[in-house]
C-alpha cells in the first residue's frame, strides 16, 4: 500500500525513515530540482529493475543518478577531466546531468543501458536533497510517470498513475514547468549536449570557452 505524505507535514524522523527505506530498495516518489522523480537505491539491481517495470520504461533508456555530495561521485567515477570539472563548478548543484565514464562493477548494468557511463546530477536543496542525504546512497530517479505519458509534474496525475505501485509518494505541490535537466557529455575535450533542458547551450558554450 502506498503511503501518501505532504512534504510540509514531514517530521525529521519520517525523513530518516523514508531515507532508510530508499536505501533498502523501497520505491519513493519525490520532487527533484526539476520534476517529480520515482526513486530508489542505485546500487540495488532488483530495485532498479522494479523502476523499469513500474514505468514500463524501455531497457535501452539509461537512468540518471542523483547525489547529494561530491564525495559520492568519487565512489563510482575514476577520473574527472578538466572540462567536466569546469561544468561541475559552474552548474552544480543544479539541473545539469553529466555523463561520466564509470568504475566497473559498482552499479547494476541495466541503469546504464549496458554502456560504460553513468549519468549524474548533484542536488543540494529540497526534499530530494534531504532524502539522498538520509539514505546516503546514489538514487536513480527518472520522471514519475508511466513511459509515454506526460512528465511527472502534477501530483494528481502522479497519484492516479503510481498509487499502489510505489511505497511512498511525497506531495510537494505541483511543479510549475516540466523542463528537464540538461544532459551533457565531454568528448575529446568538447561538450556535447545530449538533451537541452533548463541550462541552455549558450550558457554551456560560455563556460566551455572561458
Amino acid at each position: 500500500m502506498t503511503k501518501y505524505l505532504k512534504e510540509q507535514d514531514l517530521k525529521e524522523e519520517q525523513i530518516i525513515e523514508i531515507g532508510k527505506s530508499l536505501k533498502n530498495g523501497k520505491i519513493v516518489v519525490f520532487k527533484t530540482d526539476t520534476v517529480y522523480g520515482i526513486g530508489t537505491n542505485a546500487y540495488l539491481k532488483d530495485a532498479c529493475q522494479k523502476i523499469y517495470e513500474i514505468k514500463n520504461r524501455p531497457k535501452d533508456k539509461p537512468l540518471c543518478v542523483l547525489i547529494s555530495d561530491i564525495s559520492m561521485l568519487k565512489e563510482f567515477v575514476n577520473e574527472i577531466s578538466p572540462l567536466e570539472q569546469k561544468l561541475m563548478n559552474a552548474f552544480w548543484p543544479g539541473p545539469m546531468t553529466i555523463k561520466f565514464k564509470k568504475k566497473e562493477n559498482i552499479f547494476p548494468k541495466l541503469i546504464s543501458a549496458g554502456d560504460d557511463y553513468i549519468r549524474v546530477r548533484l542536488i543540494k536543496s529540497g526534499i530530494a536533497y534531504k532524502l539522498i542525504q538520509s539514505a546516503y546512497v546514489p538514487i536513480v530517479a527518472p520522471s514519475a510517470n508511466l513511459s509515454g505519458n506526460p512528465t511527472g509534474i502534477k501530483i494528481e496525475n502522479i497519484w492516479k498513475e503510481l498509487n499502489e505501485k510505489v511505497d511512498y509518494i511525497i506531495d510537494s505541490n505541483d511543479v510549475l514547468e516540466d523542463t528537464p535537466s540538461t544532459i551533457v557529455e565531454v568528448v575529446n575535450e568538447k561538450v556535447v549536449v545530449i538533451r537541452e533542458g533548463k541550462i541552455k547551450k549558450t550558457q554551456i558554450k560560455e563556460i566551455e570557452n572561458s
